[in-house]
């Protein structure tokens, strides 16, 4: 026979969305439970603060928000919010020390998640947020239900905050699998990979080359640029420059790279008729152009040993037959919940009471502290209108 619990506030999901609305909720006197699936809670934000946890990108508004393009004016509303300059004292409140880099990109200076995670659930502790791990969600409707090591477990919350992440790294507990039991009460868009790496079959020359970094170079992919560097990997390109066009080429567009962006054509052209007549041409775009040995193996490998249009092949490289990697190794996925089928307080329209935070909501963006700073601000705006509901 299943446990039955009453609470006022049910969160579903303990990463930062999550976290970040039962925050809201608690902080206003109201109990809340928070359930969480694996072991132990948030675990992509730790995954993602291995290699130093980008909390945010500290710029203009304008350009921030630019980086969600196209933004849904409820995201925006979440996001002018609870923006960066809000992420910083947010942290700075947990008692981590943060420090902005030259790219504008956020940090703890710990240069960790874990520390940040413990003060937060320390805090959320105290404020007498419920943490249930190993809680498994197997139903949603009147009751919202879980399997539990301690057996099955019926809650009846007067609201409940889903933030079940995306469809990447399942491993993480990112699978997708509570589409089935949300599209009775909201619109889904189907999930598609987003930040991730392209396959792509090298042939053997390209094998000296494997996990060397590519650098200044322009990349486009559609409507989509970028100047971050990637990296050349037995499986095909990675990193932040190509997560950056990932919209572009998931639409169909093919990844274009100026590998010499701050050279204008007509300094090109200056350049490609001093090249001398018995010198290679592997010796002259590594002489007269500085080209390094990564840019110029791209150069033969996808514009041929003895492209036809060196200036196209340096200004505007196609990299054909690329696909993007699966969706369980993207970082993120577009696709979700749809913003049209809630209220502009995440609030399901057919069901009340039922609220969306995080990346189970239909967004996009790069990594570079915009993915993390939208799961915070949705947790919150989600948070804030369980409170309404409550209140």
């Amino acid at each position: 026979m299943s446990e039955r619990i009453e609470i006022d506030a049910l969160v579903v999901g303990a990463g930062p969305a999550g976290l970040m609305a039962a925050e809201v909720i608690s902080a206003a006197g109201h109990d809340v439970l928070v359930a969480e699936a694996k072991p132990s809670p948030a675990r992509k934000f730790l995954m993602a603060g291995k290699s130093g946890l980008n909390l945010t990108k500290n710029e203009p508004m304008e350009r921030f928000l630019d980086a969600y393009a196209p933004l849904h004016p409820t995201l925006r509303n979440a996001l002018e919010a609870f923006g960066p300059q809000e992420v910083i004292a947010w942290a700075e409140g947990l008692g981590q020390d943060i420090f902005t880099g030259s790219s504008g990109r956020v940090f703890p200076k710990a240069m960790k998640a874990s520390p940040l995670l413990r003060a937060w659930l320390a805090r959320l502790e105290a404020r007498g947020v419920t943490m249930r791990r190993n809680w498994r969600m197997v139903g949603l409707g009147n009751v919202t239900e879980f399997d539990t090591p301690e057996g099955p477990v019926c809650m009846q919350a007067k609201t409940v905050i889903l933030a079940l992440g995306g469809a990447s790294w399942a491993r993480l507990g990112s699978n997708g699998a509570w589409v089935d039991m949300v599209s009775p009460f909201a619109q889904i868009a189907p999930f598609t990979p987003s930040n991730v790496g392209l396959l792509l079959d090298w042939t053997p020359h390209m094998t000296r080359h494997f996990g060397r970094p590519v650098k200044g170079v322009k990349l486009t992919a559609g409507a989509f640029e970028s100047r971050g560097e990637f990296v050349i990997s037995k499986r095909g390109l990675e990193g932040g420059g190509i997560y950056a066009v990932t919209r572009g080429l998931r639409e169909g567009a093919t990844l274009t790279l100026d590998l010499l962006p701050d050279w204008d054509e007509e300094k090109v052209k200056q350049a490609l008729i001093q090249r001398k007549t018995k010198e290679t041409l592997t010796k002259f775009l590594k002489r007269a152009l500085r080209l390094t040995p990564e840019k110029i193996a791209l150069v033969m490998e996808c514009a041929g040993p003895q492209p036809n249009d060196l200036m196209t092949a340096l200004k505007a490289l196609k990299i054909t037959a690329a696909q993007l990697r699966p969706m369980d190794e993207a970082i993120s996925t577009a696709g979700g919940v749809r913003f049209e089928s809630l209220t502009e307080r995440l609030e399901s329209r057919i069901k009340p009471g039922l609220f969306f935070a995080g990346e189970m909501l239909d967004w996009d963006a790069p990594t570079g502290g915009y993915l993390l700073t939208a799961c915070p601000a949705t947790g919150r705006l989600a948070g804030q209108g369980a409170l309404t509901k409550l209140s």
